[in-house]
């Protein structure tokens, strides 16, 4: 399953998406946490202290040993330097797994103790001075949409990624590359802005999104929510000292996180589990090739010099068995 946390700057989804991540890890499920946000909060919600979170590696400092490893012996790609961040898998290709080690995970992912249970966690890496004027942070996100792209999920494995802040989500087609979008949402006019922008975007795409009140203090927050977004309001989530001991990095155990944010975690999880059963390997696929095209008309043909369409190869279909995958 691959979830995204999506919202506003400020809006609590990086706090949302670590009290996720601790559940699923609690429940023992594989968890792979990926922080894609250009402020990279993710590893500090999950515990790790100042210097450990500086030390994380940065996907888009490895981006070539990403490439190498998943073009794989694909004869329509003519090298790692041809890939840019859209292209698709395609027989040959070599995918990822959430559960399995390969070079990928060795060069980009470290194990974070969560109590009892573990969960791999990937940084893109910090947008930094010397990336001033010469780069711009969605080539960081990119060796994340690589990888989606190449990953092959299964229901009781886990993607949670916390993801840039606002409309920059759509940036790229990352944003179609989930099985459900959870997007965090005050109760405040600029939150419900976010919200309509988002679902105004995702709307041609099929994009699974319900919307988590958070910050909610009282009857008339929730009031507000429901009068201003409607059915996609599926949970509210309210004040929590649990959340402000972890923000002092201080937290207790998680089986002591109050009862009712701990049932709004769950309602997330069973959502997620839902959206399994409409998956399409298909549809996504050939969400895949289409924003694959655009970029290469774009500018990927013109950076690389090559046809990229060349790339795509019509005969495959990413998905769960073998058969399908062409491997």
């Amino acid at each position: 399953m691959k979830i995204a946390f999506v919202g506003k700057g400020g809006s609590g989804k990086t706090t949302l998406s670590s009290l996720f991540i601790r559940h699923l890890a609690a429940a023992r499920i594989p968890v792979i946490a990926v922080d894609a946000d250009i402020n990279q909060h993710l590893a500090p919600a999950l515990g790790l202290d100042e210097a450990e979170a500086a030390a994380l590696p940065a996907m888009g400092g490895h981006l070539p040993t990403i490439k190498e490893y998943l073009r794989g012996a694909n004869p329509r790609i003519t090298s790692a330097e041809s890939m840019i961040k859209t292209t698709p898998p395609g027989r040959g290709s070599r995918l990822l797994r959430v559960t399995e080690d390969n070079p990928v995970y060795a060069a980009c992912a470290r194990t974070v103790q969560l109590e009892d249970a573990s969960v791999r966690l990937m940084v893109t890496g910090p947008f930094n001075e010397s990336d001033l004027g010469v780069a711009c942070y969605h080539s960081k996100v990119g060796a994340v949409e690589l990888c989606l792209n190449h990953l092959v999920d299964g229901r009781d494995e886990y993607v949670v990624v916390d993801m840039t802040a606002g409309s920059d989500s759509f940036a790229s087609g990352m944003f179609t590359r989930f099985d459900m979008t959870f997007l965090v949402a005050e109760p405040t006019r600029k939150g419900i802005a976010v919200y309509r922008q988002y679902k105004e975007y995702a709307r041609d795409f099929d994009v699974a999104l319900r919307v988590v009140g958070n910050k909610v203090q009282g009857p008339d927050d929730i009031d507000f929510l429901r009068d201003e977004i409607g059915d996609d309001l599926f949970v509210t989530v309210g004040h929590s000292e649990w959340v402000r001991a972890m923000e002092k990095g201080r937290p207790p155990r998680f089986d002591l996180l109050e009862e009712s944010n701990r049932n709004a975690l769950r309602a997330l999880h069973q959502a997620a589990d839902t959206a399994y059963e409409r998956r399409d390997w298909g549809r996504y696929t050939r969400q895949m090739v289409h924003f694959h095209l655009k970029n290469a008309e774009g500018w990927g043909n013109a950076r690389t010099g090559l046809d990229l369409a060349a790339q795509i190869d019509p005969d495959f279909t990413l998905g769960e068995e073998p058969a399908a995958i062409g491997v």
